[in-house]
């Protein structure tokens, strides 16, 4: 099965000696390697992006890692918290800074509404910083719940 998580950082690590988020995004992909009964098939180049919505926050590093294999989503979205607190994430207020957030964007053609995680992301079509990259990994990727491909998903946010 085809699993996208995507990658995002806007602050550096130093507790782990990660000087940049792009050098956190590159250490978290190297800890994706690492899970069981996944492997990486590709991994997206880096986005620099303003932080959603608008604040002024430093900007954030953003990509999309495409696994194949099999994992309970229940499961995923424990190790990547997990990954996420190695790293030094704290969670306080929606939409703050981070040194890493890791979201499972979609699992195949899963769709699930409750218990986390939503499937696919809930907001993951209606964010540039994750359909740009995601087009990278999976240029044919259509969204199981609208049925959209994520051309046109890319086309729908640009202004007219």
């Amino acid at each position: 099965m085809m699993i996208l998580v995507a990658i995002g950082s806007n602050l550096p690590d130093p507790a782990r000696g990660l000087d940049t988020p792009m050098a956190v995004c590159e250490a978290a992909v190297t800890a994706l390697r690492a899970l069981p009964d996944l492997t990486i098939e590709r991994v997206s180049p880096w986005y620099e992006t303003a932080p959603v919505p608008r604040s002024d926050q430093p900007n954030y590093c953003n990509g999309v890692v495409r696994f194949e294999g099999e994992i309970a989503p229940e499961a995923l979205l424990s190790v990547l918290q997990g990954i996420e607190l190695r790293f030094g994430r704290e969670r306080s207020v929606a939409n703050a800074a981070r040194t890493l957030d890791l979201d499972i964007v979609a699992m195949g053609a899963a769709l699930r509404d409750a218990p986390d995680p939503i499937l696919p992301h809930p907001r993951a079509t209606q964010r540039g910083f994750v359909l740009l990259p995601l087009r990278d990994v999976a240029p044919d990727w259509i969204d199981p719940r609208s049925g959209v491909g994520i051309e046109a998903l890319i086309a729908a946010l640009l202004p007219e």
